[in-house]
């Protein structure tokens, strides 16, 4: 099936796009469907199951689901009204179904947390009509990664579209730009203009760019405890205002100390159910923002142009992690999310640095060769222990790995498929405690406070 950057890129809010983003959309699908065939129940309720019930808690799955059965979606909903919402939904135990209907809902009794995984998907989730004749309309959902879900039984969307240049590995890739004469992202826009003429991509884009950046911003600003239980403090605040209070500085330390920064702002904003870009997941929002930002604060010329090429090269490398691999943390870990990031930022630097796309490949490469095996291990379920910080790593990372790629000619031993290929076998033989159920790793060798 043929992959846009709108798949990768959506603007959306925290903290998790396979386990807010998606089961928002999945119950907000159910209860467009009810509305549009004129179906009124007297009551509807959601089964939660496998990862999504393990750590929906702390993922705010549960709150997804309101939103999204009272018509609400992670696009169009204002964060600072998300706690209302809720808060009228379970002091009157009612809720307004696809905001036209109001029908009797209790979360304690209507929304049931499953321990056990469904055959379809770590992320499974069940929404159900009672009718007032007792029987009953059940539609089941897969969130299947980055946000987007799949409903079972359901056919792929056809769709009656053509690429000029379809590509499904990174050597279909670098072919293409071999017999083209073009950059990857030359490729990737040719290939967008498919989809919609040049000055909507472009438009959509410089969306993506402005929320990106926003977010940091409103990172910054931020302060106080993160929800959830933990007791996480927001740091990016205090951390801006010492390195502001440092002045110019030459000493090197002061590039990561600022992209570090950056990744770090993103993801407490996610962590705190602010508005967010998944890219190409909310769990590793911040690595992407944090590299543009590094290529638009700290690289000498750089230039709209180039920053929209950053983003449409890394779309591309991110369409092969979707279609030969992953990007669901309940199926490949943290490997699937970080790691995918780091391959997709290190990528988008490397060409926005001017490299030929064998350097760009090689970049990928290695973002991803050295986040192998990174398992999903969040304390108490939440978005924020080790996954903020691990922003932060993924983003030194991606950069270190454009230029390593540009300090060669682009050939090297591991190519990109093969990382990609070895990512996917590592991610199936992981055990499932350490891809988002919170059952190994950090979430039981460390006590929750």
């Amino acid at each position: 099936m043929p992959l846009s950057i709108t798949d990768l890129f959506t603007i959306g809010i925290g903290p998790s796009s396979s386990h807010t983003v998606g089961p928002m959309r999945a119950a907000h699908a159910f209860a467009t469907m009810l509305a549009e065939d004129a179906i009124v129940p007297e009551r509807v309720y959601c089964d939660l199951y496998g990862s999504l019930s393990l750590t929906g808690r702390g993922h705010a799955t549960d709150i997804a689901v309101l939103l999204g059965l009272s018509g609400a979606t992670p696009e169009g909903v204002d964060p600072d009204a998300v706690a209302g919402i809720v808060a009228e939904i379970r002091a009157n135990h009612r809720l307004i179904l696809a905001g036209k209907t109001p029908l009797p809902f209790d979360p304690e009794r209507d929304i049931v947390f499953h321990p056990g995984f469904l055959p379809g998907h770590p992320n499974a989730m069940a929404c159900t009509a009672v009718l007032t004749d007792g029987s009953r309309i059940t539609r089941r959902y897969y969130s299947v990664g980055g946000g987007a879900i799949r409903g079972e039984g359901e056919a792929p969307p056809r769709i009656n579209l053509t690429l000029p240049h379809a590509f499904a590995t990174g050597n279909d890739l670098l072919a293409l730009c071999a017999d083209t004469r073009q950059s990857i992202a030359e490729i990737v826009a040719a290939n967008e203009s498919a989809w919609r003429p040049e000055a909507e991509t472009l438009e959509f884009l410089d969306a993506v760019r402005a929320a990106m950046l926003g977010s940091i911003d409103r990172g910054c600003a931020g302060s106080g405890e993160l929800p959830g239980g933990l007791k996480v403090q927001r740091r990016a605040r205090a951390i801006r205002e010492k390195l502001l209070e440092r002045g110019p500085r030459t000493d090197p330390s002061v590039v990561f100390e600022w992209v570090s920064l950056w990744a770090l702002a993103v993801n407490e904003e996610n962590a705190a159910g602010g508005r967010v870009v998944t890219a190409p997941t909310n769990g590793a929002a911040g690595v992407i923002p944090a590299v543009l930002k590094y290529y638009e604060t700290f690289v000498h010329g750089s230039t709209r142009a180039g920053a929209q090429a950053l983003l449409m090269t890394a779309a591309a490398i991110g369409f092969l992690y979707k279609q030969n691999a992953s990007i669901s943390a309940a199926e490949m870990g943290c490997q699937g999310e970080v790691g995918v990031a780091c391959s997709m930022a290190a990528a988008g630097l490397a060409a926005a640095l001017g490299a030929t796309p064998a350097q760009v490949e090689n970049a990928a490469e290695i973002g991803m060769e050295h986040n192998l095996g990174l398992t999903c291990d969040p304390i108490g379920g939440l978005v924020q222990i080790p996954c903020i910080e691990r922003n932060t790593m993924g983003a030194i990372k991606a950069i270190n790995a454009a230029y390593l790629a540009l300090h060669g000619d682009g050939r090297h031993i591991v190519s990109l498929d093969q990382v990609i290929e070895t990512m996917r076998q590592t991610g199936e033989d992981m055990k499932s405690q350490y891809k988002e159920t919170s059952q190994g790793g950090l979430a039981v060798n460390v006590v929750e406070c």
